[in-house]
């Protein structure tokens, strides 16, 4: 049989015509048929150039199996791999197959070779302790925080620390209001290394604090004083203080003209400086599903550049004489992309911002070209970019929500269209047009707010555990007063305040900020407005990951292979597997399931910590709820907690209390270092936890299993160094309270 009759008969038989029956086939004919159509299928992606597309994925691919590894790989050894794997395809070129195997391994070792790179590029040193300790260094950045502030200081001395051993770049709080942008200042700061995950598969703020240089976190004890600099500040670190300067006087202003909530609103999403806005308010925005507003990124970026570009192309339209002769459209997009590049830097360059302005200007380049400005083509462009220059934000989820947005908006989009070509002619009356319009903006606004809100669930959920089901809501009430009002409103105050005559512009502002906000307080007292789920594994992600792939980056029928691993990802998300003890990186608490299936916390982890454990476990309790604890029996030297099949976990402040409980509990954690040891018991000190990080107790068959946050992560350059351990030292069985640990009794410093 012929590969077109194959295909025929299989088009008839397995995606029969609507009022068709299908063709009887025999099972292995219908096999040869299926194989034929699905290569059919294949062929058509082909030639519509669609596996362009899959190489951002397999370098993203590249960079994720890096960050995977449990060792410092090479990046020559992965260079290596990624030049022979070019070269292979480029001689394969004329073989489609061949190629593009060979072009999506080159790419995925480009990917890995980009992240190492990346990771010698920013190495820089981490404090490796807790330290108390004079600090003097150039004031980077000022962030207001309700009544104190936090610095950004390039350090230029640090005690006695040597140059090879001091942080280049830390991050304190401070109550005192003294310090600006650009000055030298000294202080004494209590510094800790950047707190490590709070559970195995948590957020890692030391490996996001490694990639922008900063190699510690703390407070400041005492005044700040502003010294005359011993050297001139370098012209890079001058720049960014007056741009800082800036930010830090427009948001003022912003915020001071409107007031309340709706102010410290409007002058975040104008300067991207979100420290006046309340946790109250958070919360709300969360409830609505509209959060996303008071993070400068893709919806910012477009409406900047969107109001620029239609303003400059109505300006220059005005002219038949400019409008004949020139090409305005392309005038209007250089304009637009000068907007939004000043409004990145202007707004503080965040790395969501970054992303968001390369994407903006690769589609406003495509119109430079005559090519569509919205396109999948471009949106893997952009992809690339930002994972070359960048490659540690694909672990992050202000990557993968918003490219996973944009890719599922584009790919509606194109099918938007091709329907639309064979839609009827137009209506041409005034009022039938208008109709037309508001039934099309009304269908848009629903359709790609459920279409952002699907793309981006698996992301958020992974990650932060709550899903907001009113998000719908939120988005399609909040976001045309954004548009409408709020963001128009940026543009022309932004462009005004060096005039002095953004006042006005700011109050109207504020007004659409306060709408935005009521709508988000109301949606947030609904009852059910905000859920959590337990935490679900990497595995699940990906799987879930390659179906929004598969769905939107192809364009035949084999966008239905999504539903396979769609179907996997659910069921492997579904069924968690929740811990049975979670354990802090320095022993300062833990979670330990009781008898009724909850987490019971003792010791004293931080309500930062205890948030993160709850999330991840899909309990709704707040931090400070009485009932976290109601279920621990406790003494001067620990904490007994029944686990749900009756046997007991301890946790022991008293490193002398062990062999009291050594044969009653089955799970052990010391917050000391053990006198001893305790066979038969899981035993957890905090000499295992400097090797392990934050643990997880697991038990399958009835045998325990560890699984530590630095298991994959131990020999990586952001990882902290486990101490050398001492020899334990007998510990005296008298009831006494072990001496409080400055270390694991530090604040725990907010991520955010």
């Amino acid at each position: 049989m012929s590969h077109g009759g194959l295909r025929g008969r299989v088009m008839a038989a397995v995606w029969p015509a609507p009022g068709g029956r299908a063709a009887p086939l025999g099972v292995a004919e219908a096999l040869r048929a299926f194989r034929a159509a699905i290569a059919a299928d294949a062929l058509r992606e082909i030639e519509r150039r669609t596996p362009f597309l899959w190489l951002p994925v397999a370098f993203g691919i590249g960079i994720c199996a890096y960050f995977a590894a449990d060792t410092e790989p090479s990046a020559a050894y992965a260079a290596m791999l990624a030049i022979l794997f070019a070269g292979l395809a480029f001689l394969a070129r004329h073989g489609p197959w061949r190629f593009a195997v060979l072009a999506g391994s080159a790419a995925l070792f480009a990917g890995f070779t980009a992240a190492a790179v990346r990771t010698a590029d920013v190495a820089a040193p981490t404090l490796d302790r807790l330290r108390i300790v004079p600090v003097t260094g150039f004031v980077e950045a000022v962030e207001r925080r309700g009544e104190g502030q936090r610095l950004l200081l390039a350090v230029e001395t640090m005690a006695d620390l040597p140059a090879d051993k001091r942080p280049i770049r830390i991050r304190v709080t401070t109550r005192d209001v003294a310090a600006a942008p650009g000055q030298f200042v000294r202080m004494t700061a209590r510094l800790l290394p950047p707190p490590e995950p709070a559970r195995p598969g948590g957020y890692d703020f030391a490996r996001e604090s490694y990639f922008r240089g900063i190699g510690a976190v703390g407070s400041v004890s005492g005044r700040i004083e502003t010294l005359d600099p011993p050297r001139p500040i370098p012209a890079s670190l001058a720049l960014a203080a007056a741009i800082d300067r800036g930010r830090n006087a427009l948001t003022d202003r912003i915020a001071g003209t409107f007031g309340g909530q709706a102010g410290a609103v409007a002058a975040a999403l104008v300067t991207g400086k979100r420290g006046l806005i309340d946790e109250d308010t958070n919360d709300a925005l969360r409830a609505a599903g509209i959060y996303h507003i008071v993070s400068i990124s893709g919806l910012h970026m477009v409406l900047a550049a969107g109001a620029v570009f239609w303003t400059l192309r109505a300006l220059l339209a005005l002219s038949a004489t400019l409008a004949l002769a020139w090409p305005v459209k392309k005038i209007a997009a250089l304009g637009a992309m000068a907007a939004a590049t000043a409004y990145c830097i202007f707004s503080g360059s965040d790395v969501a911002t970054e992303r968001s302005l390369i994407m903006t200007l690769v589609m406003l380049g495509a119109i430079l070209v005559d090519r569509p400005a919205l396109s999948m083509r471009n949106l893997a462009l952009a992809a690339l970019v930002v994972m070359a220059r960048e490659p540690e934000t694909v672990l992050g989820p202000s990557f993968q929500m918003s490219f996973g947005a944009v890719a599922a908006l584009v790919a509606f989009g194109s099918a938007y269209l091709q329907a639309r070509e064979a839609d009827g002619p137009p209506s041409f009356g005034i009022v039938g047009r208008a109709w037309r319009s508001l039934k099309a903006g009304a269908a848009a606004l629903i359709v790609t707010t459920i279409l952002a809100t699907v793309a981006t669930a698996p992301f958020g959920l992974f990650h932060f555990q709550t899903v907001n089901p009113f998000g719908l809501a939120g988005n399609a009430l909040a976001l045309p007063f954004v548009s409408l009002i709020v963001m128009p409103c940026a543009v022309a105050g932004t462009l005004l305040h060096p005039l002095g005559l953004d006042t006005p512009v700011w109050w109207l502002m504020g007004q659409g900020v306060a709408i935005v906000l009521s709508i988000a307080g109301a949606i947030e007292g609904w009852p059910g407005a905000r859920a959590v789920i337990p935490a679900f594994g990497a595995g699940a992600l990906a799987l879930l990951a390659l179906a929004l792939l598969i769905a939107t980056l192809l364009t035949t029928r084999l966008r239905w292979l999504a539903i396979l691993p769609l179907a996997l990802g659910l069921g492997a998300a579904a069924r968690p597997e929740r811990p049975l003890v979670l354990v802090d990186r320095d022993a300062a608490g833990a979670a330990i399931r009781g008898i009724d299936g909850r987490l019971v916390m003792v010791g004293r982890p931080s309500a930062f910590v205890k948030a993160q454990w709850l999330a991840a476990d899909g309990d709704e309790r707040l931090a400070d709820d009485d009932s976290l604890t109601s279920a621990a029996r406790c003494d001067p030297k620990g904490c007994v907690v029944r686990l749900p099949d009756g046997r007991a976990a301890s946790f022991l402040t008293d490193p002398g209390a062990l062999q009291d409980d050594c044969g009653r509990a089955a799970i052990i954690v010391v917050r000391g270092r053990a006198p001893g040891t305790c066979p038969q018991a899981l035993l957890i000190t905090r000499d295992s936890l400097a090797r392990t990080g934050a643990v997880a107790v697991h038990e399958a068959a009835g045998r325990f299993r560890l699984e530590g946050a630095r298991d994959n992560s131990a020999a990586r350059p952001w990882a902290r160094r486990a101490p050398e351990a001492p020899a334990a030292q007998p510990t005296s069985r008298a009831s006494r309270r072990l001496p409080a640990d400055p270390e694991t009794d530090a604040a725990e410093p907010d991520p955010q």
